[in-house]
């Protein structure tokens, strides 16, 4: 009898948002570009997205972090689209035959507002994470101007990644 193995991960990253206007820094969350005046600071693009679950997709791996497979103090990874990444975390996860059950990501800002970018980025998440976007759910809060995201100084995001494997 063949048995559903499951793992779960959990990620979470966060970037401070530039002081200035954003020029050639473009805000990129689940790999779709975000209209907002301020890019991140980042060693790569800085999609706290992509990176969240690139650590939750780890995690359920249990394969390391994001820093240590991808580390900033390293050229290879400058200004890297995240995308990148996270396909490199997908075919690490496909060679050992686990695939995404479901994802779900909560990213935690006060601005911009994130309503209108919800679906494209579950669209762009299912292709890089191999399934239909509906087993994607991405969704926005703020923190009541609490804290770091509340007085506009960088975004969060949590990651919560479901694997599954049929042995």
């Amino acid at each position: 009898m063949n048995a559903l193995n499951l793992r779960i991960g959990h990620g979470y990253d966060v970037h401070r948002f530039s002081d200035e206007e954003r020029v050639d820094n473009p805000l990129m969350l689940g790999g779709v570009e975000i209209p907002h005046d301020r890019g991140v600071i980042a060693h790569s693009d800085g999609d706290v997205v992509i990176h969240a679950l690139c650590d939750a997709v780890l995690g359920a791996l249990a394969a390391g972090d994001i820093g240590r497979r991808f580390p900033d103090s390293s050229e290879e990874f400058r200004n890297i689209d995240s995308t990148v990444l996270l396909r490199r975390v997908m075919q690490l996860a496909l060679a050992g035959r686990w695939q995404v059950v479901n994802a779900d990501i909560t990213v935690v800002a006060e601005k911009p507002k994130l309503a209108p970018w919800m679906q494209p980025m579950c669209e762009r998440l299912g292709e890089l994470l191999a399934v239909a976007d509906d087993r994607i759910n991405v969704k926005a809060t703020t923190t009541e101007g609490l804290g770091f995201p509340g007085r506009k100084e960088g975004i969060a995001c949590y990651a919560v990644v479901l694997l599954g494997r049929d042995d």
